[in-house]
């Protein structure tokens, strides 16, 4: 079920890949040969999968989590970097914007857009979201965009960001999620499972990726599941600010000690 906590997961011996039980060890390999395969088309399939709506939301994301010049911002799960470039120009020269993801693939495509804009200084990580390289404490913020759900322990990642973040500091996970009206559930998931297969298997040449991306999201948490998970993790103040009816939510957090 989408409310489902991954604590559960964690406590079994396998997980959900999309629609899929597998092995947990398996889980990595999978979702890294997904991404993978899509990271030449990301940017252009979010495009058409939204009718460009991402990038409302992503706008939503980068100014709620209200970067200023100097501070530290991690972006985990980043992609092909378009939330990185806006933190990058927000921090400006005196702050450190760090571009991170688990797959290589992804992460060259972020690093290699980054440089087409001018930002050559954003370092680019290569790090598991669920044990994070860093010290605690260091990050002003952290965000990820459309990447917790493809995490095989959930909690854990929360943990670690939660860790990562100084006292004060504040973490927004931007996430596909539950459409609060049941006629737009009805609508979305004919889209979902009819035309965003369609769009993968014309355009990026891979219909079974874009199947995993729409049950993926089905399996992700609700709204409310989150907040609570990100509660348990250390957070306070966490507030939920749903987008497009709930078929996008933003949820932001702080460390506050």
């Amino acid at each position: 079920m989408a409310s489902e906590s991954s604590k559960s997961e964690s406590a079994s011996d396998t997980t959900h890949f999309g629609y899929e039980q597998v092995p947990v060890a398996e889980k990595r390999g999978r979702v890294a040969g997904v991404f993978t395969s899509v990271a030449h088309k990301y940017d252009l399939m979010n495009d058409l999968m939204s009718l460009g709506i991402h990038r409302v939301w992503k706008r939503f994301a980068i100014d709620l989590a209200g970067v200023r010049p100097g501070e530290k911002v991690l972006d985990v799960a980043g992609g092909t970097g378009d939330l990185a470039r806006e933190f990058a120009r927000a921090a400006g020269p005196k702050g450190l914007v760090i571009l991170s993801d688990i797959n290589a693939a992804m992460l060259g495509e972020g690093r290699k857009r980054l440089v087409d804009h001018g930002l050559v200084h954003v370092p680019a990580v290569q790090a598991n979201a669920e044990a994070l390289p860093f010290a605690e404490g260091t990050f002003d913020c952290i965000t990820i965009g459309f990447g917790l759900r493809n995490v095989t322990d959930k909690d854990a990642a929360l943990r670690s960001m939660t860790r990562c973040l100084k006292p004060g500091g504040r973490l927004l996970v931007m996430e596909f999620s539950k459409p609060l009206n049941p006629l737009l559930g009805k609508a979305y998931d004919q889209y979902s499972f009819k035309l965003l297969p369609l769009m993968g298997r014309v355009v990026a040449r891979d219909e079974a990726s874009y199947r995993y991306l729409a049950e993926s999201i089905r399996m992700h948490p609700d709204q409310q599941t989150l907040k609570g998970m990100m509660e348990n993790a250390g957070l306070a103040r966490v507030q939920v600010y749903n987008l497009s009816g709930g078929i996008v939510a933003v949820h932001r957090g702080f460390r506050l000690e």
